[in-house]
């Protein structure tokens, strides 16, 4: 198993690039986001995680600027009918952190955008990953939380902190996922308040 190749990174296209390691060169497949994270640094070193793909008809080297993309590519492709290429597709038009808001929303149109995605594979990822993606990212713990309808620093570990926990995970700020929470019933589950609180985020 390749870990990660760091070496010179020879030539970049949208697509794939090339990075020498003493003389040897790996064509790694990449995301758009990837690519443009590297395509600057032509001629300089260059260290991308891989996922190595093996087939009776080939191999193929998948690579990836950050752990988040790499993570977020081994569980799309547990998704039935989500392949490497599919799952490069989906993350080449979304990040980890806005693929997984799109899971938690269920935005499926968002992820069926992706070239070669279509609305049953987005519905799939949506209905196969929700669950995984909501035990990975709102695990519960004591933070400030929200009451609705004013803001008001309390400790506990109910829903709106779990909530309010997830959309800061998610890349939003405190203050933008407090103003979002305000005035959603804290009775309701997590799975149900942050898409109420992503819309008025959106």
């Amino acid at each position: 198993m390749i870990y990660h190749v760091n070496g010179i990174l020879e030539y970049c296209e949208p697509g794939f690039c090339v990075i020498d390691c003493n003389g040897v060169g790996y064509k790694l497949t990449v995301s758009d986001n990837t690519f443009s994270a590297v395509c600057s640094h032509t001629g300089e070193r260059e260290k991308l995680l891989t996922y190595l793909q093996v087939r009776e008809d080939g191999v193929e080297l998948f690579g990836f600027k950050t752990n988040d993309e790499l993570s977020a590519f081994k569980l799309l492709i547990t998704v039935s009918g989500v392949g490497p290429k599919a799952a490069m597709a989906i993350l080449s038009l979304l990040t980890p952190d806005k693929l997984s808001q799109a899971i938690v929303s269920e935005d499926t149109k968002a992820i069926s955008r992706a070239s070669g995605v279509g609305a049953k594979t987005a519905a799939r990822v949506v209905l196969e990953l929700k669950d995984k993606v909501a035990k990975q990212y709102f695990a519960s713990s004591s933070v400030e939380v929200v009451s609705a309808p004013t803001v008001s620093a309390v400790k506990g570990k109910g829903n709106l902190s779990e909530a309010l926990d997830a959309l800061i995970v998610l890349g939003y700020s405190r203050a933008e996922a407090q103003k979002a929470l305000a005035g959603i019933d804290p009775k309701l589950e997590v799975e149900k308040i942050i898409p109420l609180a992503l819309a008025k985020l959106f």
